[in-house]
């Protein structure tokens, strides 16, 4: 219609807040309490071979949990390439995630953690 006006409304975001809760590692994750063996070492080495899990991984040690959001305001990097690093640092055991509604809290997997430090001090 001719002489129409359209008023376009943006909210801004809300920051998006820590999960109350860590996550717990779900059944799919490489590691287990005891004793690492090699090939879950190597995998574990390798997935923090890349500097932005390596800050990933300190990230969420500073909060106990985070959700994916947090990460991206931390990191100059597109959401998708977080939810990337994430997935690989998910599938070596040392990150765990739950999906609370529209989002994914990120927790450390500390066992993997003290797993993998032993295991390292062993070599």
């Amino acid at each position: 219609m001719a002489g129409t006006v359209t008023t376009v409304v943006r909210r801004a975001k809300a920051p998006m807040q820590p999960a109350t809760t860590c996550c717990v590692p779900d059944e799919g994750s490489a590691v287990v309490a005891g004793p690492v063996d090699d090939e879950t070492l190597a995998a574990m080495t390798k997935a923090l071979g890349h500097p932005t899990r390596v800050r990933i991984v300190r990230l969420l040690a500073e909060r106990r949990t985070c959700v994916t959001g947090d990460l991206v305001a931390e990191l100059p990097l597109a959401q998708s390439t977080i939810s990337e690093h994430l997935r690989i640092l998910r599938e070596a055991g040392l990150v765990a995630g739950e999906i609370e509604g529209p989002r994914t809290s990120y927790c450390l997997n500390r066992a993997a953690l003290a797993a993998l430090e032993g295991a390292l001090a062993s070599l």
